[in-house]
């Protein structure tokens, strides 16, 4: 190479001045005739002549992937947009270096849609063809059609398909499923792919980018079967998906050993007696022709939550291979599918009565639970930038934007239902509808209603009593104590444990028309707790226990917002609030205010001269003249001061005729800068039912293990977490999923657990979507009875 050859590879610094083109702070291009040079800290990473695209293109991506410079950094220094960077990008990870060199315009070679076949189009898509159908007879892309279409303003739609598109007439309506059983196709559908006489949205579902609206009506009828052979490899489930021929992609399981997390299959018997899933089929019906479908979501979600996998965005941090296996998939689904089948859940607006569903299957399964519900609010803060109306956070001691919910838990504990109060409506308001809702599920019998200070009404007690609902709460305000000769000792015995109670049990009269029983407990420091009940027939010691069991629902949301991240937002989507709907008026808050300020300033001039007022008898000004003439043989400062005194009492009135001229409450449009909004709730609600269904499925694990393990109150739950990250061998057979539980930490844990699975085996269970018969063991061992 020559001299002035190597001197256009590394021009002087004057030269590189004029002709450089500063990429950052770090890195520029320096140009020297037909050459170009990629400088990074002063040294050449990259070197290619003018026009040479493929050479341009690698330097611009070697540059972003080295970490030298951004996306947009790069696109502005060579003159092009950041799409066409992640263009590129795409190209050399598909291609290598010579698909960078592929010239810009449409691709050589790819038939392209001649304009005299337009009319050919257009004909076809009147017949009722599909865009994937027309696109295969013209030998085109089915991207084309669909942007032709747009181009004409095509909106109608023919007639639909008579058969799946695919499938002809006489195609075997038996196709194999898990272990070869024969899986037989409905002949008409339960519901249609967006639930039940719903229509459906185009672009809803990121899995059916290729079905068209014209063949979603066709689509209910889609079969559950499987043309994989490979459990890890699902290409074909997801081509059927592809092209809307599966609701719901078969679970397919394959043998293998140290499969991590998969002691969650634990739960799967539970999540079946549950009927959570028979419940969202009834509810929801299908979400659409999809490879994850409804079953394969609500699977998806309780196994995350009792891997305390707590957001959606948790998924990101855990292996999809791994997660995979544990559903019967080649890989879990990303973060956005799941977010969106959440929201596609969401947008039937179906999650209360979802919510109602499992409660009348837990009404049934654990009816005898149900003599006490405790009902409490849960104040969940929103952080956003919407405004919302706020709510006392106690846990914070402070107010802040939030939504508030009731749940209903039965006397052992476990969440029933829940129920969403619009604009924080208190305990008050919110009791008659969540007792009313109680009434429905559980109408053959006589309820009793556990609740704190928050519901405390005298016309609530006398509505709940005469609906026939017992109450049983704290007693608020002042009264006289009990004298401590009335106390006698009585003891009540629950679940193997003794509590003894010091208590007094008599009638008080609360007001006119309500009479009830008082029972109160003398604590060793002296101080009474007092408990109001119109349950007369239960002995005074367990009516102290039915109302300190209420701590049971305090440590319930403690729990839950710890480990199955209660409060955490799912998503921030507002809706339209009632422009209508009464809140404190702002104005007449900062007018009493100001009236306080002048009465404590006007109380405070009066003490100077000893004059006593209230505040309900406040004196008018005559009778301050009266009272502060002064006498002939007082001071000159006396005579001020009752100037001042006078001059603070006009203020005072002034102040109170103010106040008094602004309502107390007016509609929340007059106050509201913008348009009136709530956040949505559907989502959250949904999510916040599965959460409660995986802690009930938790909660029945936990009593299942009792016998077998001694410090099962205190250490039972962390126990059976353990063994879900457990990992564990599967072995498939024609009829069998085997799951072989790795040992635990110490040799009593892993008895325990072992103990378990025997006792899950005894009910045996299949796994949802197959004809596998789950069994369990832990390797080694033996199970034994009686607790270890």
């Amino acid at each position: 190479m020559d001299k002035a050859r190597q001197g256009s590879l590394f021009p002087d610094q004057e030269l590189a001045g004029e002709q450089a083109v500063a990429i950052n702070e770090r890195c520029q291009v320096l140009t020297c005739g037909q050459d170009r040079t990629v400088m990074v800290m002063g040294v050449a990473v990259a070197h290619f002549r003018a026009g040479d695209r493929a050479g341009e293109t690698h330097a611009m991506l070697s540059l972003v992937r080295l970490g030298h410079a951004r996306q947009i950094e790069v696109s502005r220094a060579f003159r092009c947009s950041d799409r066409s960077v992640r263009r590129y990008q795409q190209r050399f990870e598909e291609g290598g270096l010579a698909a960078l060199g592929r010239p810009a315009g449409y691709p050589s070679g790819r038939p392209r849609l001649q304009a005299s076949r337009i009319s050919e189009v257009e004909r076809l898509k009147a017949e009722g063809e599909s865009n994937r159908r027309i696109a295969m007879r013209l030998g085109v892309d089915e991207k084309g059609i669909r942007k032709l279409l747009k181009r004409l303003g095509w909106k109608g739609a023919g007639p639909h398909q008579a058969c799946l598109p695919g499938l002809e007439e006489d195609a075997d309506p038996y196709l194999s499923g898990q272990g070869g059983v024969p899986v037989q196709t409905p002949s008409t559908p339960r519901a249609g792919p967006y639930g039940r006489g719903e229509a459906p949205s185009q672009g809803a579902d990121p899995n059916l980018s290729a079905v068209q609206p014209e063949t979603l009506e066709v689509a209910q009828a889609a079969f559950s079967f499987s043309l994989d052979k490979n459990p890890q490899c699902r290409s074909m489930d997801r081509m059927l998906a592809y092209q809307g021929l599966i609701s719901d992609a078969l679970p397919l399981f394959a043998s293998g050993a140290g499969i991590q997390q998969a002691g969650v299959l634990l739960a799967v018997p539970l999540i079946l007696a549950s009927g959570v899933l028979d419940g969202a089929d009834e509810v929801y019906g299908s979400i659409g022709p999809a490879f994850h479908g409804l079953r394969t979501t609500l699977m998806t979600f309780l196994l995350m939550s009792l891997l305390r996998i707590k957001r959606p965005e948790g998924l990101k941090e855990r292996s999809p291979q791994a997660m995979g296996r544990v559903l019967g998939l080649d890989r879990a689904m990303e973060v956005k599918t799941l977010r969106a089948k959440l929201k596609r859940l969401a947008s039937m607006g179906r999650a209360a009565a979802f919510g109602q569903a499992l409660a009348k299957r837990r009404i049934a399964l654990h009816g005898k639970t149900l003599g006490f519900l405790y009902v409490d609010g849960h104040v969940r803060v929103y952080s956003g930038k919407q405004d919302l109306p706020k709510a006392h956070v106690t846990r914070l001691r402070i107010a802040l934007p939030a939504t508030t919910d009731y749940f209903v838990n039965d006397e052992r504990g476990d969440p029933l239902f829940v129920v969403t109060a619009p604009a924080n409506a208190g305990l008050t308001s919110m009791l008659p509808r969540t007792v009313a809702e109680a009434r429905e599920l559980i109408p053959e019998r006589r309820l009793t209603v556990v609740f704190d200070r928050g519901g405390y009404c005298f016309d609530l007690f006398k509505r709940l009593i005469a609906d026939r609902v017992d109450i049983l709460t704290y007693r608020k305000g002042a009264h006289d104590p009990v004298p401590e000769h009335s106390f006698i000792e009585e003891t009540y015995e629950a679940s193997g444990l003794t509590y003894i109670y010091r208590l007094a049990d008599q009638e008080v009269s609360l007001c006119e028309g309500l009479t009830v029983r008082q029972v109160t407990r003398l604590c060793e420091g002296g101080h009474q707790t007092t408990i109001l009940t119109s349950r007369r027939d239960l002995p005074a010691a367990e009516v102290a226990f039915r109302m300190f069991e209420r701590w049971r629902q305090e440590n319930f949301f403690k729990y839950m917002r710890e480990e199955f991240a209660l409060d955490a937002l799912v998503d921030y989507d507002t809706e339209p609030d009632d422009a209508t709907r009464e809140v404190p008026n702002p104005v007449w808050r900062e007018r009493d205010a100001k009236l306080r300020k002048a009465k404590a300033e006007f109380e405070r001039l009066c003490a100077h001269v000893g004059l006593v007022t209230g505040l309900d008898t406040f004196p008018d000004e005559e009778s301050l003249r009266a009272i502060l003439k002064p006498k002939k043989s007082k001071k000159a400062a006396r005579v001020a001061l009752g100037q001042d005194i006078l001059k603070a009492a006009r203020h005072v009135m002034e102040c109170q005729k103010a106040r008094d001229a602004a309502p107390r409450r007016v509609p929340i449009a007059q106050v509201s800068k913008g348009e009136v909004r709530k956040l949505d709730c559907e989502r959250k609600h949904l999510t916040t039912v599965l959460k409660m269904t995986a802690y009930r499925i938790e909660s029945d694990l936990f009593r299942m293990l009792e016998p077998f393990y001694a410090r099962n109150e205190d250490e039972g739950r962390t126990l059976i977490q353990s063994a879900f990250n457990t990992s564990a061998d599967l072995e498939v057979t024609d009829t069998e999923l085997r799951v072989t539980l790795a040992p635990l930490s110490s040799p009593h844990r892993t008895k325990a657990i072992a103990n378990l699975c025997q006792e899950l085996n005894q009910a045996p269970a299949r796994y949802p979507g197959t004809n596998l018969t789950l069994s369990f063991q832990v390797a080694g061992q033996q199970p034994k009875t009686g607790q270890v």
